[in-house]
C-alpha cells in the first residue's frame, strides 16, 4: 500500500467514525472529512434526523465545521458514501478536486458526473462504510425509505 492509499484508509476510517456516531444517534450513517494533505481542516456528519434539517448531510456538515477557506483547490473530501446531488453541486461549487468515497453500493450517486467535470474520484468500496449502511437500513428502516431508499 502506498502512503497516499494509506492516508486515504486513515481519513476514511475518521470519516467512517463520524459516521458511526450519527448511526448511533438514530441518524443517516454518512460521515464526512474534509483534509489538506493529513491535515483534517473539518469533519462531520449527517445530521438531517436530529436536526430536522434536509440539507444538514454529511458532506455540508463537514464543510460547515472547516469554515470558510480562500480556496479548495489543495483539499480532499473523503466522504462514506457516494455524494447526492446536492453534495455533488457543493464539490463543484468549491472546486474540490479529489473525492474519495468510501462506498457506492447503497447509493450510487454519480460519481461518473464528478470525473466528468474534472473531480478525481476514489472509490475505496470499504466494508465498514457498507456494514455501516447496511445496519441503518435494519434498524431504522423507516428512515432509509423517506430519505434514500424512496428513490
Amino acid at each position: 500500500m502506498t502512503v497516499d492509499e494509506q492516508l486515504d484508509r486513515e481519513l476514511m476510517a475518521l470519516a467512517l467514525a463520524q459516521a458511526r456516531e450519527g448511526l448511533e444517534a438514530g441518524g443517516v450513517p454518512v460521515g464526512a472529512v474534509l483534509a489538506e494533505g493529513a491535515t483534517v481542516l473539518g469533519k462531520g456528519h449527517n445530521e438531517r434526523v436530529q436536526q430536522g434539517d434536509p440539507v444538514a448531510h454529511g458532506e455540508i456538515s463537514a464543510l460547515r465545521d472547516a469554515g470558510r477557506r480562500a480556496d479548495y483547490l489543495t483539499t480532499t473530501l473523503y466522504t462514506t458514501l457516494s455524494p447526492c446531488q446536492m453534495c455533488t453541486g457543493a464539490i463543484l461549487l468549491f472546486q474540490i478536486p479529489r473525492v474519495v468515497v468510501g462506498e457506492a453500493r447503497t447509493f450510487a450517486g454519480d460519481l461518473g458526473f464528478l470525473r466528468s467535470r474534472g473531480v478525481e474520484v476514489v472509490l475505496l468500496d470499504d466494508a465498514g462504510c457498507v456494514a455501516a449502511m447496511r445496519e441503518f437500513q435494519e434498524r431504522f428502516p423507516q428512515v432509509w425509505s423517506e430519505d434514500i431508499g424512496g428513490r
